[in-house]
């Protein structure tokens, strides 16, 4: 990620250090809260770390409930923070332990949310840094191009990677978003556990709040 100012990370700090509250989790469109914040989606693979990471983007340990098995999260839940921001953890994509037909739901409602929120300012789509893209990452890349919705990578866990390679997947991935008309340039590389690139993160999502 570019590197940014001291005032644009104390923006970051001030943001996630307010309130944030559990709004709803929507199995349906028909549940979606009104749409008159502006919205960040946290997207990616089943155990890719979407709950883990928003717990340390807010600093609190169980807001976004987390599990070491993919497909916990069935629905999308929403968070309010401080009324100048919601946020949407989505339902991951890929391998989950449940039925074909609900993961399939899930994908449809995901899918639908993704094409269709008015509110939703940018997308912020998680890669594991010990696996890369993946063919299901690509295909939300298309949709989502295809859908004009502006989207970031993020990648997660990068604790577990060396830097040498780290720094080559950020390389390639950089170069393949190049590619879609939808996507944001920088890449955020964090890792929850260590805290490594959240100042960043939280920097770059107060630029979507309101002020």
């Amino acid at each position: 990620m570019a590197e940014l100012s001291q005032d644009a990370l104390e923006a970051g700090r001030l943001l996630f250090a307010q309130e944030c509250n559990f709004v709803l989790g929507c199995a349906s469109l028909s549940q979606l809260p009104e749409d008159s914040l502006p919205e960040i989606a946290f997207a990616g693979r089943s155990n890719v770390g979407k709950s883990s990471l928003i717990n340390a983007l807010v600093g609190m340990k169980a807001l976004a409930r987390t599990s070491n098995t993919p497909g916990r999260t069935q629905q999308i839940n929403f968070f309010d923070l401080s009324g100048r921001l919601m946020i949407a953890d989505l339902p991951g994509y890929g391998y989950a332990r449940a039925p074909k037909d609900q993961v399939q739901k899930w994908t449809r409602l995901v899918e639908t949310y993704l094409k269709g929120r008015a509110s939703l300012r940018r997308s912020f789509v998680l890669v594991d840094s010990r696996h890369g893209l993946k063919a299901t990452d690509r295909a939300i890349f298309e949709m989502l191009d295809v859908a004009a919705q502006p989207y970031q990578v993020v990648l997660t866990k990068s604790d577990k990677v060396k830097p040498g390679p780290l720094g080559r997947l950020v390389e390639d991935i950089g170069k393949e978003l190049a590619t879609h008309g939808a996507a944001y340039p920088d890449i955020a590389v964090t890792s929850s556990a260590k805290g490594d690139g959240i100042a960043e993160l939280r920097a770059e999502i107060a630029t979507l709040a309101l002020p």
